[in-house]
C-alpha cells in the first residue's frame, strides 16, 4: 500500500515516491510529542542483564576463551547480522531483491540466530521506521534522542500513533511466505534453541569449552554485540555524517557503523534510495559485507531481481536535494579542478 502524501513522512518501496528523481512530494518533517512514556520493567530487567553479562563475556573473550570460542562467536555474528542485514532488512522489509527458497531458509535461520524478534514483526516495524520516520508512529524516533533510538524505544510502551498507523500496513506479501510464517508460528521455541542454547553447547562439546565461556561469550557477549550494532544503525547513522543525498533528514552517511553493520551505515543513501538492495552507491561494497553476500548468491540464481537505482537518478537527487559533501562524479563534474583534468593523461582523445 503506497503511503499518501498527506501522510507519509518518507519513501518505503519504488513505488511510494511521486518525483522524477524518486522523494515523496512534501519535505519530511521530524517531530516527538510529549507522550509520557509508560517502562515496560520486564524488558528493562532484561536487557541490564544481558548487558552486564555482555561485558563479562567481553572480558572471557579477551582473557579466557579458547580460541576456537572466540572464532566461533566471530561467525556468529557474522551469520545473526546477515539474518538482519540480507534477511529482514534488505529482502524482507524492502524487497529489494528476489531470493529462492534455500537462500530464504539460510537466513531464516541466520534471523533467528539473531533473536531481534520474528522477521515478520522485524520488518514491520522497519517499513513504519521509513514510512513514517522521525514521527511518532515511527518505532524508534530519533527525534527523541540518541538513548531512546538506540535502546530506550524497546524499554517503553508504543506510542498510540505507531499502533494507530501500523493497522493500515500491508503485510500481505510477508505473511504469504510459508518459511517466514513458519518461524513466527515457532519462534519461541526456535529462537532460544538458535541463539543461546546451541552457542553454549557447541563450543562445550566441540573442542572442551567450559561452560562458563560458552555461555558468556558465544551467547550473551555476540548477541549483545549484534544488537547494539544493529541499535546503531538507528542511533548513530541518525545523528552523526555528512548528507549528500537529501539534507532534509536526520539519516545520515556513517562510516564506522557500515564496518560494523556489515554495510547498513550508508544511511542518507538508503533512506532516500530504501530499494537499492546495495544500500549504498557501488564504490562502496568493499565495506558492505552484505552487499557481497547477495551479490554472491546471485551468481547461481539463488538471489535475483537485483533491484538498484541509476546514475541519473542518483545525481539528479544529489544536486537537488544533497548538502554538497557527495565527491566528483567524474570527467567534467563541477567540482572537477581545471588543473587535475590538464593533467590527466587521455589515451587516444577525440575532440568534439
Amino acid at each position: 500500500m503506497a503511503p499518501n502524501s498527506s501522510d507519509a513522512n518518507g519513501v518505503l518501496f519504488e513505488s511510494d515516491a511521486a518525483t522524477p528523481d524518486m522523494a515523496i512530494p512534501n519535505t519530511p518533517v521530524m517531530k516527538a510529542d510529549n507522550y509520557p512514556k509508560k517502562f515496560v520493567w520486564r524488558n528493562i530487567i532484561a536487557f541490564a542483564y544481558l548487558h552486564i553479562a555482555a561485558i563479562y563475556g567481553g572480558y572471557l573473550f579477551l582473557f579466557s576463551a579458547k580460541w576456537q570460542t572466540d572464532v566461533f562467536a566471530y561467525i556468529l555474528y557474522v551469520m545473526s547480522g546477515l539474518g538482519i542485514t540480507a534477511g529482514a532488512h534488505r529482502l524482507w522489509a524492502h524487497k529489494s531483491y528476489k531470493a529462492k527458497w534455500p537462500l530464504r531458509l539460510i537466513l531464516v535461520i541466520f534471523n533467528t540466530l539473531a533473536f531481534q524478534d520474528s522477521a515478520i514483526d522485524w520488518a514491520r516495524d522497519h517499513r513504519m521506521h521509513h514510512k513514517y520516520s522521525e514521527t511518532d508512529a515511527d518505532p524508534h524516533n530519533a527525534t527523541r534522542g540518541f538513548f531512546f533510538s538506540h535502546i530506550g524505544w524497546l524499554l517503553v510502551r508504543k506510542h498510540p500513533e505507531l499502533k494507530k498507523k501500523g493497522k493500515g500496513l500491508d503485510l500481505s506479501d510477508l505473511y504469504a511466505d510459508p518459511i517466514l510464517r513458519f518461524q513466527k508460528k515457532y519462534y519461541m521455541i526456535l529462537m532460544p534453541i538458535a541463539c543461546f542454547v546451541l552457542p553454549t553447547v557447541i563450543p562445550v562439546y566441540g573442542w572442551g569449552e567450559t561452560w562458563l565461556n560458552a555461555y558468556f561469550v558465544a551467547a550473551m557477549f555476540r548477541y549483545a554485540f549484534i544488537l547494539n550494532v544493529t541499535w546503531l544503525v538507528n542511533s548513530a547513522a541518525h545523528k552523526w555524517g555528512d548528507k549528500p543525498y537529501d539534507k532534509s533528514i536526520q539519516p545520515s552517511e556513517n562510516i564506522s557503523v557500515a564496518i560494523f553493520a556489515l554495510g547498513e551505515g550508508f544511511h542518507n543513501y538508503h533512506h532516500t534510495f530504501p530499494w537499492d538492495y546495495k544500500t549504498a552507491e557501488l564504490g562502496n561494497n568493499k565495506i558492505n559485507f552484505t552487499t557481497t553476500f547477495i551479490n554472491f548468491f546471485a551468481r547461481f540464481g539463488w538471489a535475483y531481481d537485483l533491484k538498484t537505482v541509476s546514475d541519473e537518478i542518483v545525481q539528479s537527487r544529489v544536486k537537488r536535494t544533497g548538502d554538497g559533501t557527495h565527491p566528483l562524479w567524474g570527467w567534467g563534474d563541477k567540482d572537477h579542478s581545471k588543473e587535475e583534468m590538464d593533467a590527466a593523461i587521455r589515451i587516444n582523445p577525440k575532440d568534439e
